[in-house]
């Protein structure tokens, strides 16, 4: 008889197929072998069942269902078919290192109810992303700040998910589903611990940008008025605190769209980002590098044209 998982993969995906057997792999070729992996595949019309079936590992589980362009129905559907203690997170075009969970676990069996590390991106950006630290992964530092958790570096205990509801699946809140989550748990005083090494990669990728860019910005304001909730006799304070959280999801999407040459759409939101924050120094930067390369795009572009 198949010992129950310890931990239980879910990994919701999308016509991602080609990504998908990476990720597999890495679940594969953990030095830590009691878990269950659980492949929630949105009806896919690629070679997605293929890939899953090709590793012929029973510790695989493929579940086709459709979840009407909500990837956190995905997750919660993976949650509810889950029989491990703790519930880790992989999106299908990312991947682990060998010794991800082996490193992951004791902070759970310590008495941890969630668990996060950093993720190294490949793909169309070479960077670190660094998870936590504690102080700003609590109830009130989220809601300012922003997140500091990623998914695919998450590890957290099956019982506090249950605890909080899971994943919200409103569609306002979808690509900041997760967000919305990590506000809960902390809001439930689950216990998080932090890990600063590397344990995997998050892929960045065309399909991260531009107008999903966009949307996702606009997802993080449900979630920000779903907790700070404004109306006539909200305080100047509470009014305050909701217009700065915002300013920072302009500055951060207008980063990313600066980053990808988007230099008239950045525009936009950095001036958005001062209305509601205009003493906020890193917009002012923002705003002049920018310029300095709306301008030099302008400049080779006539130079191109001659």
């Amino acid at each position: 008889m198949t010992p129950q998982p310890l931990v239980s993969v879910i990994i919701p995906t999308y016509n991602h197929a080609h990504f998908l057997r990476e990720a597999l792999q890495s679940v594969c070729a953990q030095t830590f072998t009691n878990w269950e992996a659980i492949v929630v595949n949105n009806y896919s019309d690629d070679d997605t069942v293929l890939v899953v079936e090709s590793f012929a590992d029973p510790r695989i589980r493929l579940e086709n269902f459709h979840n009407n362009g909500v990837i956190a129905a995905s997750r919660n559907r993976g949650i509810a078919l889950s029989s491990g203690r703790y519930v880790a997170f992989l999106d299908s075009d990312d991947t682990w290192h060998p010794d991800k969970l082996m490193h992951c676990i004791p902070y759970l069996e310590k008495g941890a109810d969630l668990v996060c590390h950093a993720l190294r991106c490949i793909g169309e950006c070479d960077d670190v992303i660094y998870s936590g630290p504690q102080q700003r992964a609590t109830f009130d530092a989220l809601l300012d700040n922003c997140t500091c958790i990623t998914p695919s570096a998450t590890l957290v205990r099956k019982s506090i998910l249950d605890s909080v509801g899971c994943f919200s699946e409103h569609q306002e809140f979808n690509t900041s589903e997760d967000y919305h989550l990590w506000i809960k748990l902390a809001k439930a005083q689950a216990k998080m611990d932090f890990i600063e090494n590397i344990f995997g990669e998050y892929r960045v990728h065309q399909s991260s940008h531009s107008r999903s860019a966009l949307n996702h910005m606009n997802s993080i304001f449900y979630v920000v008025d779903a907790f700070l909730p404004i109306n006539s006799s909200s305080s100047l304070k509470s009014r305050l605190r909701v217009a700065r959280c915002k300013a920072l999801a302009y500055y951060g999407t207008g980063r990313n769209l600066y980053k990808n040459k988007q230099h008239n759409l950045a525009w936009s939101l950095f001036f958005n980002a001062l209305m509601r924050r205009p003493f906020y120094v890193k917009t002012y930067v923002a705003i002049g590098l920018n310029g300095l390369a709306w301008i030099v795009s302008k400049f080779s572009g006539e130079r191109a044209r001659k």
